[in-house]
């Protein structure tokens, strides 16, 4: 190890530095981004390749490190893509995502080296170590609250989302994604490529990176056995026209064994040469990209090069894998640095892309938005013709779109088949092919790829970039785009920006789906919805009727970093109340439908539209027993909990309105009560944790096959005649 002299502030906590490693003075000595650059000049420029070997290893150290403070962390997979990354850097392009959460710790290093995570009080390499994995610090994925982190990346299989959408809305700028082989297993990576080059052929400012090193978390990967040829070949079928791929054996001088070999094992002059076939190969990927091709860099190198272990062993680090273990302190020295060496590295860095990512990248800004104006709302009169409520929101839907060119509307199943076709009239489905008997054209703004995680996808990274999106679905089918869905909505919960809310319009609901039987018949998802209204930031909405409808939409249109889904029918049914039933309803949680006198109060808390058919028909059959009812549409469930059953306070841009117990008491209170739902029965937890009257719940059980929405709740007990027999049960 080499004296010490002089070491920059930020390097407080190294534990290793090295000696200067060969021609320093001449080629690394001063930073080759100089003062007002934002990237290197030349790629070919041997002081541009040095320096970017630098960045490499220091990303290695500092991953290595980090992790090793907390004996926990995956540095393996970011180590094979670490020459990348400081290529990316050296290039000036730092609007980086990606599709593998257990990259994360490179990805903190990253943006630590260019100063962004000062933003979080983070200025020194100690302090790095002390807040990984910690509260308040850096999650052990990442997550949206990260100083200059685009995206946040969790399941695999997602970061594309993110990279797409920034290119659709930032059509000058190049969007990075890294995906591992490991991922690449998932389907919806190239299918989502697919259909969104067919869509927009003309977009192609996103770059995927394949970090092709062979292994996944705990084994090799299940594309290791591919051929460079089949490798080159498989991204050429899925439409890459553009297919560059750096493999490390082809400059191996050290005789490993394998297919996937290790750069940093290489002699000095041949890490620079491999240095400079990444550099030279991302420039040029680069530049197919934002000159109009569908490009991939494919960079082949062994998992884990230049840190602990290699292979899968090198995944993830376990209790007793601390800064003093022999093969931990080895990897460490080896790939330790000058001082001089790093100061050169930060300040390449922080003049990388026009200074730290926390100040340029693209979601560190709120997105301009159109003004949408006064919204085309239609209020029927109460009590007349039975209206779709889907249709009606469809109509609000095409004016938002026609006053914001960003806005688009995802769907997998067809509008069509949702009463929405209104919204292909309006704004057209995207597609290379023009018909007008199918509404499309390659201006639209309706996306519909037959893949939910494409739909949501698609609509949440919009949203999280910071424009309006509309993602909408059977609820039955809907549960494919859920993960990337959810991974979105909790971003925008730690987000320090506002941004749209991201919003979901399910339909076809299981009681409207009976001859389908039980395929089409799977309000189960509601139980998802339900445990994430605790998160503070999720308001499932359920309208109950065409007005109530497009009041939801319009009310979740005015909100910010929230995930909102909306549940309607797309069967004519009766308009029960005004706009403005349903919007104080939206603060309180519910509204009063009818009610009546008698000797006892029986109270319905309904979630839904068809399911209030066979509560009014109870209703009637017990006032003829001198009973009273109260029958009362939950549309805002999310209200009706206590503050402290939810984590509101921790959200951005936070909602902490809750119904008093009052006006709890005003809405539900009675001698009996019953909640009714055609889904899951978890959605009425909070009515039926705060009520104190003798209680019941009625919910979906299981589908079947039937001919009309009658047979089918029939089928679970959702009928009048259960409902009037449970009700004087409970009031003796």
């Amino acid at each position: 190890m080499t004296a010490i002299s002089t070491i920059p502030e930020f390097c407080q906590g190294i534990q290793y530095f090295g000696e200067a490693l060969p021609e320093f003075e001449k080629y690394g000595k001063k930073a080759v981004i100089g003062e007002g650059q934002s990237s290197i000049a030349d790629a070919n420029d041997p002081a541009a390749v040095y320096q970017t070997l630098l960045g490499a290893d220091a990303l290695r150290y500092l991953t290595l490190q980090i992790t090793a403070t907390k004996e926990s962390g995956h540095p393996g997979g970011f180590a094979s893509a670490a020459d990348a990354i400081a290529a990316l850097v050296m290039l000036g392009y730092k609007n980086t995502v990606t599709e593998v959460g257990h990259h994360a710790p490179g990805f903190y290093s990253n943006v630590f080296l260019d100063r962004s995570l000062e933003e979080m009080g983070i200025n020194t390499v100690a302090q790095l170590g002390e807040r990984f994995r910690e509260k308040h610090g850096l999650l052990g994925h990442l997550s949206g609250q990260i100083p200059g982190l685009l995206g946040p990346a969790g399941p695999l299989g997602q970061g594309q989302h993110f990279a797409m959408a920034g290119a659709k809305l930032h059509r000058d700028i190049l969007f990075p994604v890294t995906i591992g082989d490991g991922g690449l297993g998932e389907p919806y990576i190239m299918s989502s490529f697919g259909h969104f080059h067919t869509a927009y052929p003309e977009i192609t400012n996103f770059l995927p990176i394949l970090v092709w090193n062979g292994y996944s978390q705990e084994h090799h990967s299940m594309v290791s056995i591919k051929t460079n040829e089949e490798m080159i070949a498989y991204w050429k079928g899925n439409g890459f026209e553009e297919v560059i791929l750096v493999n490390a054996k082809d400059y191996d001088d050290t005789d490993q064994i394998g297919d996937y070999v290790d750069s940093t094992k290489f002699s000095f002059p041949k890490r620079l040469e491999f240095a400079k076939a990444v550099l030279t190969a991302t420039d040029k990927a680069a530049k197919s990209a934002l000159g109009g091709k569908l490009t991939v860099l494919i960079v082949k190198q062994l998992k884990g090069a230049g840190v602990h272990k290699r292979g899968a062993a090198s995944h993830n680090l376990y209790p007793g894998d601390t800064l003093e273990k022999d093969y931990i302190v080895s990897a460490l020295k080896e790939r330790a640095l000058s001082p001089d060496a790093w100061a050169t590295v930060r300040e390449n860095w922080e003049r990388a892309g026009g200074g730290p990512a926390v100040r340029t990248v693209v979601t560190e800004f709120e997105l301009p938005l159109p003004d949408l104006g006064t919204l085309p709302l239609t209020e029927y009169a109460v009590g007349g013709d039975k209206k779709v409520a889907t249709t009606a929101m469809g109509e609000i839907v095409v004016a938002v779109g026609k006053k914001d060119p960003n806005f688009v509307v995802t769907n997998a199943d067809g509008n069509a088949a949702s009463g929405i076709n209104n919204i292909n009239v309006g704004l057209k489905i995207v597609h290379p092919t023009i018909d007008d008997t199918y509404y499309q054209g390659p201006t639209g703004q309706v996306y519909e790829p037959l893949n939910e995680d494409a739909c949501a996808g698609l609509a949440a990274a919009l949203s999280l970039f910071g424009a309006r999106t509309l993602w909408c679905s059977y609820e039955s089918f809907a549960i494919n785009g859920l993960p990337i869905w959810q991974t979105v909505t909790q971003a925008m919960a730690e987000l320090r920006r506002p941004t749209p809310s991201t919003i979901t319009l399910f339909t076809a609901g299981a009681l409207e789906q009976g001859r389908n039987g039980w395929t089409h018949q799977r309000p189960e998802i509601e139980n998802y919805f339900a445990a994430m209204m605790r998160n503070g930031n999720i308001f499932p909405l359920f309208p109950c009727d065409a007005n109530s409808t497009q009041v939801c939409y319009e009310w979740a249109l005015g909100t910010k970093n929230k995930g909102i889904t909306i549940t309607a029918s797309k069967s004519p049914l009766p308009v029960r109340t005004t706009f403005e039933q349903t919007r104080q309803a939206l603060q309180d949680g519910g509204v009063i439908l009818h009610e009546s006198a008698g000797t006892k109060k029986v109270v319905f808390a309904v979630i839904g539209d068809m399911t209030l058919l066979p509560v009014f028909e109870a209703a009637t059959r017990l006032e003829s027993e001198g009973i009273g009812v109260r029958i009362v549409s939950v549309i805002n469930p999310r209200r009706l909990y206590r503050p402290g059953d939810v984590m509101w306070s921790a959200c951005s841009e936070s909602d902490g309105n809750f119904l008093d117990d009052a006006g709890f008491d005003r809405l539900f209170g009675g001698d009996a009560l019953i909640g009714v739902t055609g889904g899951t029965s978890a959605m009425l937890e909070p009515v039926m944790l705060r009520s104190t009257a003798k209680r019941d719940v009625f919910a979906w059980k299981r589908g079947e096959t039937t001919a009309s929405a009658g047979e089918i709740m029939a089928y679970n007990g959702l009928t009048a005649d259960a409902l009037t027999e449970r009700s004087i049960e409970l009031i003796g």
